[in-house]
């Protein structure tokens, strides 16, 4: 097959690469000692370091402070149909074997950096799977590879129906493009039906956040099911009510799930009507930083307390009044978990790292005189894997503790 590689070659200034050098995917705008060749916005280019040595090929976007994305760091190997068919092979032969068959009917497939296919994301909900495309490099490939992923999992016994492209994040205009939602290919029932932990949920992947449903919490909410048995519970920025309803199916007394989403708190009640927790399983529409106060000036204090929070920072810059936030709401969580309950609390921004969060609990704890066991510490599940030298890849930190009042 045809190499899809253009014949320019850029170079690197001396000591610079330390990203990619390092494992990484990743090379900066102020990296770059010279560009030889013509190419357009989006070609996939050779690199070579400032003494000549090649160091494999990416695409090159000037739009981006992200210079160029790596597709390989083999010299010698040509980026083809066939290699890009080879890349999305490995991505889902990796997820058959670190996961159980019964959880590939819902699962991230690709996960951009940390599979080789920078910029790029699919999910699998059934018989559908939902694009994300941040790059423009990765946008002039996409048709390719998500052919070839189509034809793998039809040929591995997983037929699917459709495509739908959630590529509408504001990020995609640094790299020169417009945000974008669309069927690729023929239309489809887009509310679609899965199973998750022994729970069904109804997936609108047109109006969900992301693409659709966070995938990437499937373990952590499989590990609450064991606390939850016969306790009562809150469960704080429920999106659809994925961790009430596990707190559910686990024989919780009873489940509250808030969320400032009218829309979220519907799809989250139809989850649980037609998984039959309706009796036991509540949700109401609620900004949950002003609620938890009212909560506990009212007296209600629970057996398990969850707190999945959006992320309080998109960027370096913002950290600062992040640690606020994740403060805030850790020390209005703590003070509503009964003496001997369980808190799970996470964060879902690479920035706020887990030295950072670490420090941030601890310090909620203190002022509010809470007293903490850890019970574990995880992150995003396995079909998310965690690319080291590429920071954005580790980006979910979830604790469950044990609070004691002090004694």
């Amino acid at each position: 097959m045809s190499d899809l590689t253009t014949n320019t070659i850029v170079t690197l200034k001396k000591g610079e690469g330390r990203t990619i050098k390092s494992g990484g995917a990743w090379i900066y705008d102020n990296e770059i000692d010279s560009v030889t060749g013509r190419f357009k916005n989006g070609d996939i280019v050779r690199v070579h370091d400032f003494d000549g040595y090649s160091m494999g090929s990416g695409f090159i976007n000037q739009n981006s402070k992200i210079r160029i994305r790596m597709l390989t760091r083999k010299p010698d190997r040509e980026i083809t149909p066939e290699f890009l068919r080879e890349r999305v092979k490995a991505a889902w032969e990796y997820r058959k074997t670190v996961m159980p068959s019964a959880d590939l009917n819902c699962c991230r497939i690709i996960f951009g950096e940390a599979d080789w296919l920078p910029g790029l994301t699919v999910d699998k909900y059934s018989d559908v799977l939902v694009v994300e495309c941040l790059a423009l490099g990765m946008e002039n490939l996409k048709l390719i590879i998500l052919d070839a992923l189509k034809d793998i999992l039809e040929k591995d016994g997983y037929p699917i129906r459709g495509i739908y492209e959630r590529s509408d994040a504001p990020v995609r205009k640094k790299e020169g493009l417009e945000p974008y939602k669309g069927f690729i290919g023929n239309e489809f029932d887009t509310n679609v039906e899965i199973v998750e932990n022994g729970i069904k949920y109804t997936v609108d992947v047109v109006n969900g956040q992301k693409t659709g449903f966070f995938l990437d919490q499937k373990y952590n909410r499989l590990a609450i099911q064991r606390l939850c048995k016969g306790k009562k519970v809150l469960d704080c920025f429920t999106h659809m009510g994925t961790f009430a309803l596990n707190a559910g199916i686990a024989g919780a007394s009873s489940v509250t799930g808030l969320d400032i989403s009218e829309f979220a708190v519907s799809q989250a009640t139809k989850n649980a009507r037609i998984n039959g927790l309706s009796d036991t399983v509540s949700f109401r529409a609620a900004n949950v930083l002003d609620e938890l106060p009212v909560l506990y000036d009212k007296g209600e204090r629970y057996d398990v307390v969850i707190l999945d929070p959006p992320a309080f920072t998109k960027s370096r810059e913002a950290t600062k009044n992040a640690i606020k936030g994740y403060r805030e709401i850790n020390m209005k969580g703590l003070r509503l978990v009964n003496d001997g309950g369980y808190l799970a609390t996470c964060s879902c921004s690479h920035f706020m790292t887990q030295d950072l969060f670490t420090e941030v609990i601890a310090q909620a704890a203190k002022a509010v005189h809470k007293r903490l066991r850890q019970v574990e510490f995880r992150t995003q599940s396995c079909d998310h894997p965690i690319l080291w030298a590429a920071d954005e890849s580790y980006y979910l930190k979830f604790y469950i503790f044990q609070v004691c009042d002090e004694k």
